[in-house]
């Protein structure tokens, strides 16, 4: 078992993880008042694969990934959809399952729904009223800031850089304008609400996930993730309600760095999104995963067309090797190009177990998956020089891809996802051979073929499978 070991927000030291139990995981999921846009993914995606990792070290992770589904902005964007709120965060909630599965990484061990936990969320209010660090006004229940001493120590900010947004509630109800919202009175136009010892209202969003993370890892959990964006107000707001209700709390934070689309980071807000959707529908998932981890988690990571022209280039270095590797097997004959040469191979004791532990070693310092997919295409190009044996790479690099979500491109003919304007065009297709209008099918098998596809005839019926 190796240590691992995650630069921690907070002190900003590295610190390592404890190994002795179970290795909880609070990441902050999107509040669904729209699909997810790709730099939701991000984090998804990070704090999938890091468990996935976790686990094949020996470490017991428990992932919890929350859906705020009750939320100003849901009530909004339900109104000019013309629908309940709760049936619009229902619909938005199967949009983003739908979604992220399509990344192919599995799901979180917990994907608690804010409205589930209600009676834990005022349970906790009320324990920080009943402690003097919240109070009541006009049936809005407000986190007195003050009252904490250590209010700040995440975000690193000073009070006048201090705005609490959309938590902020009513200036004429607070004691301080640094106060911000643990519940919020119910309101001419809302159409949910629930009761509590306050009047009928809906929890605060910081409140929701305080609670949320409690109700599923204990009061003391190791690792609090989320965007880099949320540090303040959303990650201050939590530790700070969390520690004065007399909750431990994380250990560590661990932050993703933002997806920025020139200079500004990617919001719904600023109107700059790419959904996750049509990034799948237009890449595939291999390269779009492939493209998330391709920055350090911590670092802003760049999106357009170039960095995702690249990720699929990436892709497709490795589903050909894998695809050349099906062609040349042929058991224990085989003979290395630098052995035809008259050179040798595998000149260090293990080529192959050496970029692994190399790869499992980036992993594992601050999760730094560039350097650890920089071992993967080490090794595919000693492979493909003749290096090293590429019967001896396959297994190796088979375990590496697997280990960061990419395991589908080791069958090449198997794992690549075409979009679903290939899947439309091979209908077509199909279609127009069964009318006998050969040259129309022969145009689309064309077009196909310019999109990277060709169609072929299996016992489930025809499937698109990459070009060779």
């Amino acid at each position: 078992m190796r240590e691992v070991r995650i630069r921690d927000t907070l002190s900003g030291e590295p610190r390592a993880l404890d190994p002795s139990g179970e290795v909880g995981i609070y990441a902050c999921g999107p509040t669904v008042y729209s699909r997810i846009h790709i730099g939701n993914a991000r984090p998804f995606v990070v704090f999938s694969i890091f468990a996935r990792f976790l686990r094949s070290e020996g470490y017991r992770p428990r992932l919890v990934v929350n859906v705020t589904d009750v939320n100003d902005k849901i009530y909004a964007a339900a109104a000019a959809a013309g629908e309940p709120s709760g049936e619009f965060a229902r619909r938005m909630t199967r949009a983003y399952l739908e979604d992220t599965d399509r990344l192919g990484l599995g799901r979180p061990d917990a994907e608690p729904l804010a409205t589930e936990k209600i009676a834990a969320i005022v349970a906790l209010i009320g324990d920080l009223v009943s402690s003097g660090h919240a109070y009541e006004s006009g049936g809005d229940v407000y986190f007195r800031v003050r009252s904490f001493g250590d209010y700040g120590k995440l975000s690193n900010r000073r009070t006048e850089e201090m705005d609490q947004g959309e938590e902020a509630g009513s200036a004429s109800l607070k004691e301080e304008a640094l106060d911000f919202a643990l519940w919020k009175a119910h309101k001419p136009g809302e159409d949910t609400k629930w009761d509590s010892p306050w009047g009928p209202g809906r929890p605060g969003w910081h409140i929701e996930c305080s609670a949320m993370a409690e109700a599923e890892l204990g009061a003391a959990f190791a690792i609090h993730g989320g965007g880099s964006d949320l540090v303040f107000p959303h990650h201050e707001n939590e530790l700070a309600q969390s520690e004065a209700a007399g909750r431990p709390f994380a250990q560590i934070w661990m932050h993703n760095g933002m997806i920025e689309t020139g200079a500004a980071k990617m919001s719904k807000s600023d109107g700059n999104i790419f959904q996750l959707s049509e990034a799948l529908d237009r890449y595939g998932r291999e390269a779009v995963v492939a493209y998330l981890i391709s920055g350090h988690y911590r670092q802003p990571l760049a999106f357009g067309a170039e960095q995702m022209d690249e990720a699929v280039v990436r892709v497709e270095r490795l589903r050909n090797f894998f695809r050349e590797s099906q062609v040349s097997e042929g058991g224990s004959g085989e003979v290395s190009p630098s052995q035809q040469r008259g050179g040798s191979v595998e000149t260090s004791p293990d080529p192959p177990a050496s970029r692994l532990a190399a790869f499992k070693d980036a992993l594992a310092d601050d999760f730094n998956t560039p350097r650890a997919m920089a071992e993967v295409f080490e090794l595919v190009g000693e492979a493909n020089r003749g290096d090293v044996l590429r019967a001896s790479a396959v297994p190796v690099l088979t375990e590496m891809l697997e280990l960061v979500g990419l395991g589908t491109l080791t069958q090449p003919d198997e794992g690549a996802e075409a979009d679903s304007a290939a899947h439309e065009l091979m209908v077509k297709r199909e279609e127009a051979r069964a009318a006998r209008d050969f040259e129309r099918a022969d145009a689309i098998r064309d077009e196909l073929a310019g999109r990277g596809w060709e169609v072929r005839d299996s016992a489930d019926g025809p499937r698109l499978v990459p070009k060779a």
